[in-house]
């Protein structure tokens, strides 16, 4: 059997730069089995805890829609009128005490954008203090923070927009350090030739989340009422922080459970790529372009699925016009096309660069262009076919299916170029990348007043438009290998066995 830390990299051209040079001379142990690996279930926790993070940040956009008094948003928030009522009359629901509220759909979008003014600003922190400290308190701690903010939805509403829009905030700022510090203990648990399979599990927990959470957010709208959409998820998430904390640790040095075997398997495929220097490089970090092609890449596509992840609910019910029961299953078609994905793109990821011997680089490339170019052209295809439902929602799932390669391209890159400083360079891409959360619904919503087919169309062409030219500017200037500043020791001393 090949070892798994051996040199992967074609030798010449471009892509001979891309060698992953640092595990060369590490030793070369044999993979350590999978089945009931301590790696494989801290992913497995991973992924229920992302499932449960993106099931809090998403419940809104359903419930929102039962929250809403429709008839006082009809002057600026109506239905189209273009496309046929087709869906079957909604019967009567078992409980309708769930109150209403007055809120036009300019005070809608802040509502569904105040939650990144709290996300953006833990993002850098976030991966600092998890550099330091460690991600699994600063994980844990920032979910149970958002599921118990969850619970006071309701209370916050009565209260009003300002107290909904503060807690919202208050959410963000807990979700905020999850994936920077989930990056960083990855950096730690995750051998180099398994890491797109480890984060593409942990991470598709988010889709999933998304697939189960809008479904279930409508049929609990349609037989209770929407405040029992965040009582269940709230307390669903506190008893994930339970688990979380009894079975995990930051690192294998500590785990109690871990085998001998897979211990060292994980400490020698890691041996020279992590810096011994617990300051972070700041200067060489930011004067990195690797890095700011990362950050375009991230903007770019969060701003396609962040519009869509707010607005797809408000899309099916205002232009496609589905009733709220099959709103919530459909607008979660497309994200269970995208969890899918990305399970089987991180097996194909690795397999390319262990078995094909394809470099880091080549594989970051090729999955960030096609999760990228790919939704782009299916979001611009799903705008020009008007009222054909079944087209439509195709359209909308291959898009954000295609989306799930990038979970293997651009999305892990930071761990390529600098495993010690992981949690960082996510927190800084992420910063970035929230901005779309911020303001793509906010502009979505004034670019379709009258919720016309042809204003979404332009929706979907601007988010198309940002998407192409992200794909382009990563490819063009993104690596595959650890950088230079991320091993040496700040003095200008790299570990033996670097290159530049």
């Amino acid at each position: 059997m090949k070892s798994p830390v051996a040199d992967l990299a074609p030798t010449d051209g471009e892509e001979g730069s891309d060698r992953t040079p640092l595990l060369q001379r590490a030793p070369r142990a044999e993979a350590a089995p999978v089945c009931c690996s301590a790696r494989y279930n801290l992913a497995f926790l991973a992924f229920c805890g992302f499932f449960v993070l993106y099931a809090l940040r998403v419940n809104l956009s359903v419930a929102l829609v039962d929250m809403v008094d429709s008839n006082s948003t009809a002057a600026d928030n109506r239905t189209s009128s273009e496309c046929a009522e087709h869906s079957a009359p909604i019967k009567v629901l078992h409980n309708q005490t769930g109150k209403r509220y007055q809120w036009d759909a300019e005070t809608q979008g802040w509502i569904l954008g105040s939650f990144f003014y709290g996300y953006i600003i833990t993002q850098i922190p976030g991966g600092y203090m998890a550099s330091r400290v460690g991600g699994k308190l600063l994980l844990g701690f920032g979910i149970l923070g958002t599921a118990v903010f969850t619970l006071f939805t309701p209370l916050a509403a009565d209260l009003g927009v300002g107290a909904l829009v503060a807690l919202r905030a208050l959410e963000g700022l807990g979700e905020g350090v999850t994936f920077p510090a989930m990056h960083s203990m990855w950096s730690s648990w995750a051998p180099p030739l398994e890491r797109s399979k480890l984060l593409s599990i942990s991470y598709a927990g988010a889709q999933l989340g998304t697939v189960v959470s809008l479904p279930l957010s409508g049929i609990i709208c349609f037989y209770m009422n929407w405040t029992y959409v965040f009582y269940f998820f709230g307390i669903v998430g506190i008893i994930w922080f339970i688990l979380w904390i009894w079975l995990v640790t930051d690192t294998p040095e500590t785990h109690k459970t871990i085998s001998p075997y897979e211990q060292e398997y994980i400490l020698s495929s890691l041996k020279n790529q992590l810096s011994s220097q617990k300051s972070v490089p700041w200067i060489p970090v930011l004067k990195s372009l690797p890095l700011w092609a990362i950050v375009v890449a991230h903007f770019s596509y969060n701003w396609t699925f962040y519009t869509l992840l707010t607005l797809l609910p408000t899309y099916m019910k205002e232009v496609l016009r589905f009733n709220i029961q099959e709103n919530g299953v459909l607008s979660a078609v497309p994200y269970f096309g995208c969890w899918l994905c990305m399970i089987l793109s991180g097996q194909a990821a690795d397999n390319l660069r262990a078995k094909w011997n394809f470099s880091t680089l080549c594989v970051r490339r090729l999955f960030t262009l096609i999760g990228m170019i790919g939704p782009a052209v299916f979001l611009v295809a799903a705008g020009f076919i008007g009222c054909d439902y079944s087209l439509a929602v195709a359209f909308l799932t291959i898009s954000t299916t295609l989306g799930g390669f990038c979970s293997s391209g651009f999305s892990i890159n930071h761990l390529d170029i600098a495993p010690s400083y992981a949690g960082v360079l996510l927190g800084i891409t992420n910063t970035f990348a929230t901005v779309p959360g911020m303001v793509g619904p906010i502009i979505a919503r004034s670019l379709t007043p009258e919720n016309t087919i042809r204003e979404w169309q332009t929706v979907f062409c601007i988010a198309a438009a940002i998407n192409v030219f992200g794909a382009i500017f990563f490819t063009l200037f993104a690596k595959g290998e650890v950088q230079t500043w991320a091993v040496s020791d700040h003095r200008g001393h790299k570990t033996e066995g670097t290159n530049k």
